[in-house]
């Protein structure tokens, strides 16, 4: 099984993916955004539409894809992905993927009000991220016409990171005490 946790940059995937790990028998965190990554260092540079957006490269979601197969077919249980997606076409394209390969996925959005989330990524660091802050509209367009109907959404505007990731795991019934 996958447990996806999508949300906007700073709402709180990275911290509550560790937790919910914890909670998850025989469950690993798997960051999609290493596959990004690898495809940043490539050089010279893939081509594209000049976005700094590695999501929009096409290798990405069937990389994404595959190495979660790969890891599971590999580990067997269940990895814990922390992974803004935000297109539409995107998250079709990864979960028919896993679809393909009989992956169950329990899609999961953490949501804050645009508030709160503005004020979580302002303090977390003195420079508050410009590449954070520049996903509140197009995280709030994605809730507002598809992203809250995948997903099942928690929100945590009042919950801790712990608290959210308590819910989660009772939510695909693999709780630990």
């Amino acid at each position: 099984m996958i447990v996806w946790l999508n949300g906007t940059h700073g709402a709180g995937k990275t911290t509550t993916s560790a937790l919910v790990q914890k909670l998850i028998p025989d469950s690993r965190v798997f960051d999609a955004e290493k596959v990004g990554e690898t495809l940043m260092d490539i050089t010279p540079a893939l081509p594209g539409p000049g976005t700094d957006n590695f999501q929009d490269w096409p290798p990405w979601r069937p990389l994404v894809v595959e190495t979660a197969r790969r890891v599971l077919d590999y580990t067997g249980g269940t990895l814990v992905i922390p992974m803004t997606v935000l297109v539409e076409q995107y998250w079709r394209e990864i979960s028919a993927g896993l679809a393909q390969h009989a992956i169950e996925v329990r899609h999961f959005v953490l949501h804050a009000d645009q508030d709160t989330l503005r004020g979580r990524i302002e303090g977390e660091h003195v420079v508050p991220s410009p590449f954070r802050l520049r996903h509140l509209a197009p995280y709030a367009e994605a809730a507002r016409t598809w992203l809250h109907s995948a997903a099942e959404v928690v929100d945590t505007t009042h919950l801790t990171p712990d608290q959210a990731a308590r819910r989660i795991a009772e939510a695909v019934g693999a709780h630990r005490p």
